[in-house]
């Protein structure tokens, strides 16, 4: 381990070099958990408005392109719900609805897309309680439906193996994805409890009434694989636009229990959660995966490199995008044999050279934004350093939108803008979501596939220019992006600035 911590710090130029290589497509993500977060329920309206601006700027600026926020933390919302109670990490008691009353989640999303940033709404499915004492609201559904539920581990759960938890919890995903411009659904690695020293999940009555002989391991995969599947069904039928993501524990399955699992000793998804994440993946329930690769390069029991590899193999050729969960606090301040290791930027690095990951998710958010000032020079100089579009989503729709027309320039009040027409179709799949703006020197060839020509990504069809007294020609080339990614052919304008 020491010894690959001074390969790696010699390397670290070498490595740099490569990370400036940046590509043209990348998943920027970042997690902000709501859960166990004192700062919301001390803020009002006009506090909380300002920390989102703040919040989301702060990710813009750092070169994030996919805010994954956390909206039902203990099976309540951060938004008005008809179905579920006031969350008690928004306004400090469960039930109460803020003063004066409004909407935080729209206003969030509504911020994320002002500035090119989707917005995922994270969900836990089945935790109820962090904390067995925390009361509950009188309008939760424990109080009409107790039995639905399963204390373990000084928590409560929704019981999987009920059809009644199913329907519950997909008739709130349907409420989210009916009421709101959500980007994704995302649900990360929380599904059965993890397990517990000699305490047993205490599943056995849901298991007497549904099990029909199967295994116990079996039929709790299966319930889960239930949930999955109709959750996919349900958004793919009220929203095709909308992507289901899943961020599961590190390791899928260790090779001493299959064959073809990891070269790691730890806690595993398949045999653990009961979550079959690849069966969901190859089944096209969901669109994304984001396992939580939060260990070193070189721990003993989970080593991020062998995690990383086999991940890329198990998704190779698979329409489910990968993405790596990097721990932001882990990488930037690890150490090995009392040697600073380079962490991040290695991995980093090799998260972008892999051929199935097309993309990072940093945990947490918070951690990322307070880091950023130690990271700039990686993350912002090295990495970030230019703007990239999300991978396009082809297994879903591979349509472009039609490219936009009436490219011209155009002085106004506020400056000098390049603006465009798009296309009014009334087919939300290939309309226009977002705009490239590309950059090429008067003689240069125009390439729309090099990232370096990228110079900007706005919603509205226009861009604010650098005029510089007519001195200067060049070409700018605007292109349109729908909701799945995909890219219009381009429209091109010789200008003078």
């Amino acid at each position: 381990m020491k010894r690959f911590s001074l390969l790696l710090f010699f390397l670290l130029p070498f490595l740099l070099l490569l990370a400036q290589e940046a590509p043209k497509r990348e998943f920027r993500g970042a997690w902000i958990h709501t859960v166990k977060q004192p700062q919301y329920a001390g803020m009002d309206s006009a506090a909380m408005c300002c920390y989102f601006d703040s919040l989301v700027g702060g990710l813009q600026q750092a070169g994030i392109n996919a805010l994954i926020f956390q909206v039902r933390p203990e099976a309540d919302a951060f938004y008005p719900s008809e179905i579920e109670p006031w969350s008690r990490y928004l306004t400090g008691e469960q039930g109460r609805a803020p003063e004066p009353l409004w909407d935080p989640l729209a206003y969030l999303i509504d911020r994320c897309h002002e500035r090119n940033i989707e917005f995922h709404a994270w969900v836990n499915p089945y935790r109820v309680k962090m904390d067995i004492k925390d009361e509950l609201a009188p309008s939760h559904i424990y109080n009409s439906h107790p039995e639905w539920f399963i204390a373990y581990g000084g928590q409560l759960f929704f019981d999987p193996g009920l059809p009644e938890s199913r329907e519950f919890i997909a008739r709130v995903i349907d409420d989210l994805v009916t009421r709101y411009d959500l980007d994704a659904i995302h649900m990360d690695d929380y599904f059965y409890p993890y397990p517990i020293a000699k305490k047993t999940f205490p599943d056995d009555a849901s298991y007497e009434r549904y099990g029909s002989g199967m295994p116990r391991g079996d039929w709790r995969c299966h319930n889960v694989d239930s949930l999955i599947e109709e959750i996919s069904v349900l958004i793919k039928k009220r929203k095709p636009w909308v992507r289901f993501g899943i961020s599961p524990f590190g390791i899928y399955r260790n090779k001493s229990s299959w064959e073809g699992g990891s070269d790691t000793r730890g806690l595993q998804n398949y045999d653990d959660l009961y979550a079959d994440v690849l069966l969901w993946a190859r089944n096209g329930w969901i669109d994304y995966l984001v396992p939580q690769l939060y260990w070193e390069v070189g721990h003993r029991a989970a080593c991020y490199e062998k995690l990383i590899y086999w991940w890329n193999d198990a998704l190779a050729g698979s329409p489910c995008h990968l993405y790596i969960g990097q721990d932001v606090v882990r990488s930037v301040d690890c150490t090995i044999g009392g040697v600073a290791s380079p962490q991040l930027n290695y991995k980093l690095l090799l998260a972008r050279h892999l051929d199935s990951v097309s993309g990072n998710c940093f945990w947490s958010g918070y951690k990322f934004l307070e880091y950023y000032e130690r990271m700039q020079s990686l993350i912002r100089e090295d990495f970030f350093s230019t703007p990239v579009l999300i991978p396009a989503y082809t297994a879903i729709d591979d349509a472009a939108p039609e490219k936009v027309s009436k490219l011209h320039t155009q002085w106004t009040p506020d400056g000098f803008y390049l603006e465009w027409k798009t296309d009014n179709t009334r087919d939300v799949m290939q309309k226009a979501a977002y705009y490239c703006v590309y950059r090429f020197g008067e003689k240069e060839p125009v390439d729309i596939e090099n990232p370096a020509a990228l110079v900007g990504i706005v919603r509205e069809p226009r861009y604010r220019l650098d005029y510089k007294k007519g001195t200067e020609r060049c070409v700018y080339v605007v292109t349109a992006v729908d909701r799945m990614h995909n890219e219009s052919e381009p429209r091109s304008l010789k200008v003078r600035l």
